[in-house]
């Protein structure tokens, strides 16, 4: 009898030994109430900034010249045509603009930036150096460690404004030459030559810390016995490093890539206020806060404020808070 009710409990505990070490994460990650409300917020948001051009009411362009920093109103009695058409959900600006769509096109971008900045610099540059410099050691890891020191000696809010200022001209230059020389026309007018410098500039310090952080998860997990079982067997270097030491390094790197996208929303941000960002007519949030932050418009028109502000608020605080929450979810210690 004790050994049926021993196989039976193996077999219900089967499917729960199946999946991974990242499912079962999740699965705790979602019963947290406030990850779950983070990751809903999140996605809005950025569903919204993703898809603006087909989510917002007006082009980010028009300017209606009747209705000059006007509150927020909507429009009930035209169906639900004239609601969305027509209605302006957060106020216009000083030029007659939507707030509303101009803050949905200003998440576009906050969400471009970001996530190449943190695909190119955190993850791709900053895992594989941090990989190579904790396998291998010595004259390597010396050389990428001071590299990194080099750029963190620099305060990296003044390497990224300097990198950003010096950066825009050539790369202008070059997107001018594509536009002559080759099919793609209206580079310029998307945007890409911003994207390209504050892109640049943002990866430029966004790899130091991730470097620094997997480099120490290598070092102590190739002391680890199963990473000397599977050298002694003769395992490939590629093999060592993406099969038996990455894997076991994920939920740091999980962790800190979403504590990071809060930082790089805010120096994006940033970035567009001291006028180094994303350059008018497109819109940025940066730029925004900038029109609506004085005096005079704080007493007079807080909607100018108000709906950027709120829209970095939330993504700077979704993501801090998502993070805590996956600290709490993948470290043993919390569990």
């Amino acid at each position: 009898m004790a050994t049926a009710e021993k196989t039976t409990a193996l077999e219900d505990d089967r499917p729960y030994r199946r999946r991974g070490h990242l499912s079962r994460a999740f699965s705790r990650l979602i019963r947290k109430k406030i990850a779950a409300v983070c990751m809903v917020i999140l996605g809005l948001v950025y569903f919204g900034g993703v898809f603006a051009p087909w989510v917002a009411p007006h082009d980010y362009r028009n300017q209606d010249l009747s209705a000059i920093r006007k509150p927020p109103n909507v429009v009930t009695d035209q169906g639900i045509t004239g609601f969305w058409s027509k209605s302006h959900f957060a106020g216009t600006d000083l030029k007659g603009r939507d707030m509303f769509t101009r803050v949905l096109y200003g998440v576009q971008n906050t969400v471009i930036l970001t996530l190449v900045s943190m695909l190119t610099g955190g993850l791709v540059i900053g895992v594989t150096l941090g990989l190579v410099s904790g396998y291998f050691g010595g004259k390597i890891d010396a050389a990428i460690m001071r590299v990194g020191e080099v750029f963190a000696s620099f305060p990296d809010i003044l390497l990224v404004i300097i990198l950003a200022a010096t950066l825009r001209e050539r790369v202008r230059g070059w997107v001018i030459w594509l536009e002559e020389n080759t099919f793609l026309d209206g580079l310029l007018t998307l945007g890409v030559t911003d994207y390209l410098v504050v892109s640049l500039a943002l990866v430029s310090f966004g790899w130091i810390g991730m470097a620094r952080l997997v480099r120490g998860q290598i070092l102590y997990l190739k002391e680890a016995l199963h990473v000397e079982a599977a050298r002694a067997i003769g395992a490939s270097t590629p093999r060592m490093l993406f099969v038996h030491l990455l894997p076991n390094a994920i939920s740091p790197i999980v962790v800190t890539v979403s504590m990071s996208m809060g930082s790089m929303v805010g120096v994006e941000i940033i970035l567009s206020w001291l006028g180094i960002g994303i350059q008018p007519p497109r819109p940025s949030l940066g730029t925004m806060l900038y029109e609506g932050a004085s005096i005079s418009a704080l007493r007079n028109f807080p909607w100018l404020l108000l709906a950027p502000g709120a829209a970095a608020w939330v993504m700077v605080l979704s993501w801090n808070l998502l993070g805590d929450a996956l600290n709490d979810v993948l470290n043993p210690r919390t569990r």
